[in-house]
């Protein structure tokens, strides 16, 4: 009896090896990442396309678009506000005048982050309502120099119609209040998208 259960056990033992071995070589891999087809995501030829907007950055009033949510102990001693962080749903037009057609809006945030001179750093995403970017986005994390007359900063990413988006954006202000510290900013944006 002993030597039958020594040998079921010993047949068991190399069944339950072979069987491991079966599992493991007919076993998928698990992997992190895969090479994919542009088209498999249904994507085109890529476009370069230029829009051109203004940005209404509005601080005073009653119904500011742009409001300070933080700010460090040393940013109202600091001749460059270093520490202010606003939040902002800014007004994107087709025109400079407030009035005119609505195109998006800018929703983010904007930081003093210079030390030295007036640099914001800005991390937010034009949203567009109109025509047929309806509903897409475009992504920018820059740095914004608001002295310089043409600031670059770049395009990270987008949504809807500007998936894949890259490129960059150029910033002029076209009008400042500094009164009421309100501005009007001029858009140029080139972007890289399916």
């Amino acid at each position: 009896m002993a030597k039958i259960l020594q040998n079921l056990a010993s047949s068991f033992l190399i069944l339950s090896i072979a069987l491991s071995f079966l599992i493991v070589a007919n076993a998928k891999p698990q992997r992190f990442t895969k090479y994919l087809s542009p088209a498999t995501l249904g994507l085109k030829k890529e476009k370069l396309s230029h829009l051109h907007f203004y940005f209404h950055d509005i601080v005073s009033g009653k119904n500011p678009t742009a409001v300070r949510i933080a700010r460090a102990d040393m940013t109202n001693t600091s001749s460059t506000g270093f520490g202010m962080v606003a939040m902002i749903d800014d007004p994107l037009t087709m025109t400079p005048e407030l009035s005119s057609k609505l195109v998006g809006r800018a929703q983010g945030i904007y930081a003093s982050a210079s030390q030295n001179d007036i640099g914001l750093l800005m991390t937010m995403n034009f949203v567009f309502m109109e025509g047929k970017y309806n509903g897409s986005t475009l992504s920018v994390l820059g740095r914004n120099s608001v002295f310089s007359t043409v600031r670059e900063m770049p395009i990270v990413g987008g949504s809807g119609l500007f998936r894949f988006a890259r490129g960059y954006a150029q910033a002029s202000t076209h009008k400042f209040d500094r009164s009421t510290g309100d501005a009007v900013v001029e858009y140029n944006v080139y972007v890289f998208h399916y």
